[in-house]
């Protein structure tokens, strides 16, 4: 018996096939019974055409694994599986998505009503995200390990080390880039606030 079990969508014809290789599969295979809790969602991309089905696939929080044609196949889900597949395949693809959220969840950090991961460069509100350069990475995870504000020749110094491309002028047009794109994806216009002091996130106490 596998840790994992993994619910699937589909055809009958593409159903019955990984049944019939269940005892090959390295996970267990969950009927399609909405009420199910599975550690991942496989499903043929003509599992969409059910309107039921699409909207439990899309708010569910597993991870989603799309099989079908390349041509078909979209970014939009953990991870695509390009039928036809081997056993091998599908064993691999299941396992490699795990890990990946597993990797992932170890890599965020929770910033107020936001996820911070790390590891994709990426700032998530519910079903929104903008993405992330390195240093606006860097300069959120700073703000969140200081309770007081930060000044500017301090965020030079442990940011660019003082790099000799770079000055003051440089920390405030990438602060301002970076609250520029969560202004403009989600309307937040407090996340990074600045004083007298210097900058900080507006979550934190200033004593």
């Amino acid at each position: 018996m596998h840790n994992l079990n993994v619910q699937i969508f589909g055809p009958s014809s593409f159903i019955s096939t990984l049944n019939e290789l269940r005892t090959f599969l390295k996970f267990n295979c969950l009927s399609n019974d909405l009420n199910n809790k599975p550690n991942v969602i496989l499903f043929h991309i003509d599992a969409l055409s059910d309107n039921k089905l699409k909207q439990y696939i899309q708010s569910n929080k597993s991870i989603k694994i799309c099989a079908g044609s390349k041509k078909d196949l979209t970014g939009d889900y953990d991870a695509n599986l390009e039928l036809p597949a081997t056993l091998k395949e599908i064993n691999l693809i299941v396992e490699k998505s795990t890990a990946k959220k597993k990797f992932n969840l170890n890599s965020s950090i929770a910033v107020k009503n936001y996820l911070l991961n790390k590891n994709e460069k990426k700032l998530s509100s519910y079903d929104d995200y903008i993405m992330l350069t390195e240093k606006e990475v860097q300069l959120i995870e700073l703000f969140l390990d200081n309770k007081k504000p930060i000044t500017k020749d301090k965020i030079l110094s442990l940011v660019w080390n003082y790099s000799s491309d770079a000055d003051t002028h440089t920390v405030e047009t990438h602060i301002y880039r970076l609250r520029k794109k969560i202004i403009d994806k989600f309307k937040d216009e407090k996340f990074i606030l600045n004083s007298k002091d210097g900058y900080y996130l507006w979550e934190k106490e200033i004593r």
